[in-house]
């Protein structure tokens, strides 16, 4: 018999149809329809400005954007050969763990409670929560964060953040012990898994699948380790293997990645280069309009060793952090606020970016970089024309190769088996559809 399995089904997450043909409860072909949440996500981008395409990007792998984010800063950085500080680097490597972690406990969690392990869910999203307060603190935004900036981030880590992050990532250890005891021996989640959705890694790497999928199979491939980028090179840290391709295997290597990610984490807060100094001792606290007023007047002496007080969205990237998180290039960033509200050059400066026709324009040219997302090799090509649009944009999104063998790794095992194989692929269908 033939069984239309969603897109109207809770475990197909709204937006994917199996077309399964079935002898008696044995998957014996399955199709799978994809496009139900297509955004046409290339397109919009080649229709604004570089620093425009950050909120699309954003809703690609919504479970993990700030990883989107810096792929796409990181591709048209090559383009214009930008050097990123250090201490930027760092950023970036901390806040894509943190994301790494979130999107592993939401996979996890999900997949757990597909199977009526519930509590498991509840446990994975309080971890979760934690996390995102931690982002939001930094970003302002908890999911859709658009805090990668074309040469930088936003604005740098606030006050307190270290010790925040230390005691969050104590507590996620703790909550992660928690669903190790309740899964990882449990005899239902066991026989659920074990020796269901089995891929062999030739199949895996015929397909071109990446990340945790193909990492069960055995084979260690990761672009943190293969091709380091954002100072990766500089962390330890291993790469979880499997050995049967199976959803159990799915299931222990992204337990111990998360293990791996708080590693990281841990090693970049202990490491990474010194912060924001404080303002020099004339320097004082004044409002914006009055900035700007005494720079229209002519009022200019000792202005710029003035600090602005600006608002909590802007916070962190005032004139004493700009250096510690934005690359050194007038082409392809705002300058300071203080400078904007104090001289008329930082002000043509900020114009020159924000408007179309002009803003950010890489060389022609083209660029492909990758980076290492939840679901595996996250990447974005660009073509420049060397205006203020990119000419040409395409995403390699890591879960289309996956779903793409989903049909034939669904043959041979049960009905019910569709769920927890489907629930590990991860499958986010904003990256998956675009």
């Amino acid at each position: 018999m033939f069984l239309n399995i969603g897109p109207a089904h809770p475990a197909m997450h709204g937006v994917i149809q199996i077309h399964a043909e079935l002898d008696g409860e044995i998957v014996r072909k399955a199709d799978i329809e994809i496009g139900y949440l297509h955004r046409a996500f290339e397109k919009h981008c080649e229709t604004g400005t570089y620093s425009q395409c950050f909120p699309y990007t954003d809703r690609l792998n919504y479970a993990s954007p700030l990883i989107n984010n810096f792929g796409f800063a990181a591709a048209v950085e090559k383009l214009m050969g930008l050097e990123i500080p250090e201490r930027c680097n760092y950023i970036r490597i901390i806040m894509s763990e943190i994301s790494r972690i979130t999107d592993h406990l939401t996979c996890i969690g999900a997949s757990a409670m597909e199977l009526g392990a519930f509590s498991v869910f509840l446990y994975a999203i309080k971890a979760r929560e934690w996390l995102y307060e931690l982002i939001e603190s930094v970003t302002g935004a908890r999911l859709t964060v658009s805090y990668a900036r074309i040469g930088g981030v936003k604005a740098d880590l606030p006050e307190g953040f270290e010790e925040r992050c230390q005691a969050t990532l104590q507590k996620t250890r703790e909550v992660l012990k928690e669903v190790d005891q309740l899964l990882t021996r449990n005899r239902i989640f066991y026989d659920r898994m074990c020796g269901v959705g089995i891929i062999s890694a030739d199949d895996a790497v015929d397909y071109g699948i990446t990340g945790p999928f193909l990492r069960s199979t055995g084979i260690e491939y990761d672009v943190r380790k293969a091709f380091p980028y954002f100072l990766y090179e500089r962390f330890a840290f291993d790469i979880p293997i499997g050995e049967h391709g199976d959803n159990y295997d799915r299931y222990l290597v992204r337990m111990e990645e998360m293990y791996q990610s708080i590693r990281i984490i841990e090693q970049a807060l202990d490491t990474i280069p010194q912060g924001p100094t404080n303002v020099d001792s004339e320097g004082n606290v004044i409002d914006p309009d009055l900035m700007a007023d005494l720079g229209k007047f002519g009022k200019t002496s000792g202005l710029l060793k003035n600090e602005v007080l600006i608002q909590p969205t802007l916070q962190g990237s005032e004139k004493r952090y700009h250096d510690r998180v934005r690359a050194k290039s007038k082409e392809a960033w705002l300058p300071p606020k203080e400078q904007v509200y104090s001289n008329i050059e930082a002000l043509m400066n900020h114009f020159k970016i924000v408007m179309l026709g002009h803003g950010i324009r890489p060389p022609k040219g083209e660029a492909y970089v990758a980076v290492e997302g939840a679901n595996g090799e996250l990447g974005f090509y660009i073509v420049s024309d060397g205006t203020d649009r990119p000419w040409r944009v395409r995403c390699h999104p890591p879960c289309f190769p996956i779903m793409a063998a989903l049909g034939k790794i669904l043959v041979g095992d049960q009905v019910a088996d569709i769920v927890p194989t489907f629930g590990s692929v991860n499958m986010i269908a904003g990256e998956l559809d675009r």
